[in-house]
């Protein structure tokens, strides 16, 4: 059987081409709005998720935090077998977020968090 390959793309964070108004006009808020779930989408299609939203800001998350309870029991069951996988997994899981910010001139700010 043949593995798939999965590639991730990482989303463009420049709004929809052809958005905005030829006046070169700054976009309003419900144009800024419209930017920021576009932009969104975008990225919760290429596998984040949202964690908190408001008006002109959005924090995306990718990745599962590892459940040490769960390893522990695991370990102690299996006579500290199950240590190596939970070692294993806690040096390469990682929990990324982004905070998306849209600035008045339509521009999507973004900024990595721990």
């Amino acid at each position: 059987m043949k593995r798939r390959r999965t590639v991730r793309e990482s989303a463009s964070i420049e709004p929809p081409p052809g958005f905005y108004v030829a006046g070169g006009e700054p976009p309003d808020a419900a144009q800024r709005a419209l930017i920021l779930d576009w932009v969104v989408s975008r990225r919760i299609a290429s596998g984040w998720r949202v964690e908190s939203r408001s008006g002109s800001q959005v924090v995306l998350v990718r990745g599962q935090p590892v459940n040490h309870v769960l390893h522990a029991f695991l370990t102690v069951f299996s006579c500290l077998v199950w240590g190596v996988v939970w070692a294993g997994l806690a040096l390469v899981n990682r929990v990324e977020r982004e905070a998306l910010t849209i600035d008045a001139q339509g521009r999507i700010v973004t900024v990595s968090a721990p």
